[in-house]
């Protein structure tokens, strides 16, 4: 007679799937990473002629700067979101980004991917200018321009 009992080797590692009898979460990227940001990023802060906050981004391979004009902006890959990526590694409602005059927040919507704020995996986090925000495969940088030409802080854009 066998052991239905499955042995180690007979199960694959699969994301959140049991492995070996005990709980596994979601795999998880490695931590904070310093990346050097893109160069366009501090051309598209000093292109910038309206005070405000923004997120900015590269898709196809066009830069794409977005007001936070609301106090909620949807990023997915909803047609509903605000900021949609098209790519399987977003999920339909990855995340909220809340604007408020105390200060803006990224939220993580359930995402399977999870949201990350310079590397680290997180719920929620505070933003501050030159952030990056990472949404799958996506990088975004959350842009806080007090007023027209200030200066960017520089431990944020010249890494």
């Amino acid at each position: 007679m066998t052991d239905p009992t499955p042995q180690p080797e007979d199960i694959q590692a699969t994301g959140t799937l049991p492995i070996g009898g005990r709980e596994a979460g979601p795999l998880a990227a490695p931590g904070p990473v310093e990346r050097e940001r893109p160069a366009w990023l501090k051309e598209a802060r000093d292109e910038l002629t309206v005070p405000g906050r923004y997120l900015a981004y590269e898709e196809s391979g066009r830069r794409v700067i977005t007001p936070l004009n609301q106090e909620w902006t949807r990023i997915g890959r909803s047609l509903a979101a605000d900021v949609r990526f098209d790519d399987a590694t977003v999920s339909r409602r990855h995340a909220l980004v809340v604007s408020q005059p105390d200060g803006v927040r990224v939220l993580d919507d359930r995402s399977l991917n999870g949201v990350y704020v310079n590397g680290d995996r997180v719920e929620w986090s505070n933003l501050t200018d030159g952030d990056e925000i990472t949404i799958g495969r996506h990088a975004i940088y959350f842009l806080n321009n007090a007023t027209v030409g200030s200066a960017a802080p520089e431990a944020a854009l010249a890494d």
